[in-house]
């Protein structure tokens, strides 16, 4: 089993990502496993990416103007700030 892990691994990032440089190969090895790990469950993604989706917060009109926006989904915050260069 572990020569078809090996085998699959080695034909994703030749095939798909046509080679990785040493300083990226960690994030490309996490996703593989990641995707290796839910083969099976092919709908888990979906779901996750749906539930993340359903319940995000979306941000106000004064918040999408005054320059900072934050977003809030299952308890994970992303906080944008950016400058008006014009």
């Amino acid at each position: 089993m572990i020569h078809i892990a090996f085998s699959n691994l080695k034909t994703w990032l030749l095939g798909t990502h046509h080679g990785v440089s040493q300083q990226h190969l960690q994030a490309y090895l996490n996703e593989f496993v990641f995707r290796f790990n839910r083969r099976f469950y092919p709908m888990t993604a979906f779901n996750s990416a749906l539930g993340l989706a359903a319940h995000a917060s979306s941000p106000t009109y004064a918040t999408l103007y005054n320059g900072e926006c934050s977003i809030t989904a299952s308890g994970l915050t992303l906080r944008l700030d950016w400058q008006s260069t014009g």
